[in-house]
């Protein structure tokens, strides 16, 4: 398969405090310094043109087998330009009927195996590694993080308001008995709904894959070291190592189960992705997940996500917080190129820096919506996210007339975004040859 654009922005989360062991005498104890929390978004690549407009013209239009996607054309106010685009689901605007949208989706759990373990710090704050081999497999029950009932990652992954149906309210108004995702494109589109108890875009049905296997070499894989304080193991995968394997290994082998009518996620456990050198760690690293999909028709969606139990980020960090920003994105900007007017300096796009598309996750990653206490007594930790309105125009489509589904956003996202000087006028572009 061809390679992909990735574009990535650096979200500086408060994500970790923690110390050196404690050295004898006077001397003060090593501060840490802090990860940062990543998200990416794989466009797909301009060179496939016409095939790849045409496809996504057909699937837009549900013409032949492919997402169920609807097609918007907007003016916004905020730069008078008109913006086209496609979403996942049933046209809110559309008169009548029943707006009831599914998306076959399988769940993949990723078992990923280190050969080397980081050991220590250089004074670079370089990871010194040593041989080793760990085995990060989300199918097995983990007592170092998580305690019983609850410690099966892949059940608990399996549990989350992503996948199951729980009780979801948005400023007070019931959405329902539904999926979160579901939930957050009802309230994003609530002012356009003359029935919103009609609308839903759901993941259904959904259905676990066998575990694929992927056995990373020593140059492109390690783990954190231990003064990080992490409660158990914690991986490093290089992301252009691990792209290369889904695209060129594992994707081709799913097929023709998994196709271009339906959304695979790629379970991974307490493992991260960090672009190469990994060892540099407070640069590089951390990517906790990406929605992408393939640069040949017809076009495969996909999102590999990690469900992080290690605590490194922050309590309310991990669990099902990849998996709703990563979701959300999917489904309404699912090739990553649904232009905008440029935006940025929030979330995690840095100040000086602009981002041009619809990724409702990343204008608020590091906020979190209401936690959701599961049926099996897990809180589930889920991120807040931007609706539609915010990036185009200060008349608000959703519920309350409000911008994000927990009201951080009381505005639309303001005057055109425009670059400091040197900075790139998108979030750091990740080129592959």
């Amino acid at each position: 398969m061809d390679r992909k654009l990735i574009v990535m922005a650096v979200c500086a989360l408060a994500a970790l405090s923690a110390a050196a062991p404690a050295a004898f005498g006077q001397e003060q104890k090593k501060a840490v310094p802090k990860l940062h929390i990543m998200h990416a978004t794989k466009a797909v690549k301009a060179e496939t043109g016409e095939a790849v407009k045409n496809e996504v013209a057909a699937m837009g239009a549900s013409k032949k087998s492919g997402l169920p996607l609807f097609t918007y054309t907007i003016q916004s106010d905020r730069d008078g330009q008109q913006y086209t685009g496609v979403i996942v689901g049933a046209d809110p605007t559309a008169k009548g009927g029943n707006k009831s949208t599914s998306v076959s989706t399988f769940i993949v759990p990723v078992i990923v195996v280190t050969q080397t373990v980081g050991t220590g710090l250089d004074a670079n704050n370089m990871i010194v590694t040593a041989p080793g081999k760990t085995v990060f497999d989300p199918t097995k029950n983990d007592n170092s993080c998580l305690a019983a009932p609850n410690n099966n990652p892949l059940q608990l992954f399996q549990q989350s308001p992503i996948f199951q149906n729980y009780d979801i309210s948005v400023g007070g108004v019931d959405m329902g008995h539904t999926q979160y995702i579901d939930a957050f494109q009802r309230a994003e589109f609530y002012n356009l709904l003359k029935n919103p108890d009609n609308y839903q875009v759901l993941l259904s049905p959904i259905k676990t894959l066998a575990p694929v296997v992927i056995t990373v070499p020593a140059a492109s894989g390690t783990t954190l070291p231990p003064e990080f304080g992490a409660c158990g193991p914690f991986g490093i995968v290089d992301i252009d190592f691990f792209d290369a394997f889904l695209d060129n290994n594992v994707l081709p082998a799913l097929q023709p189960q998994v196709n271009a009518g339906n959304f695979p996620i790629f379970m991974l456990y307490n493992t991260v992705l960090a672009f190469n050198p990994i060892t540099d760690i407070f640069v590089n690293c951390c990517v906790l997940g990406y929605h992408g999909n393939t640069a040949t028709t017809p076009i495969q969606a996909y999102s590999p996500s990690d469900f992080d139990t290690t605590g490194v980020f922050g309590p309310t960090q991990g669990d099902s917080n990849t998996l709703s920003h990563e979701v959300a994105e999917f489904v309404n900007d699912p090739f990553g190129n649904n232009p905008t007017p440029a935006w940025g300096g929030v979330g995690q796009v840095p100040p000086g820096s602009c981002q041009n598309n619809l990724e409702v996750g990343d204008p608020l990653s590091g906020t979190n919506f209401s936690p959701i206490g599961g049926r099996n007594g897990f809180t589930y930790h889920l991120q807040e996210l931007a609706f539609f309105s915010w990036f185009y125009s200060s008349n608000s489509t959703g519920i309350h007339d409000w911008f994000s589904d927990n009201d951080t956003f009381t505005t639309d996202a303001g005057p055109v975004c425009v670059p400091a000087s040197g900075a790139s006028g998108n979030t750091r572009p990740i080129i592959h040859p």
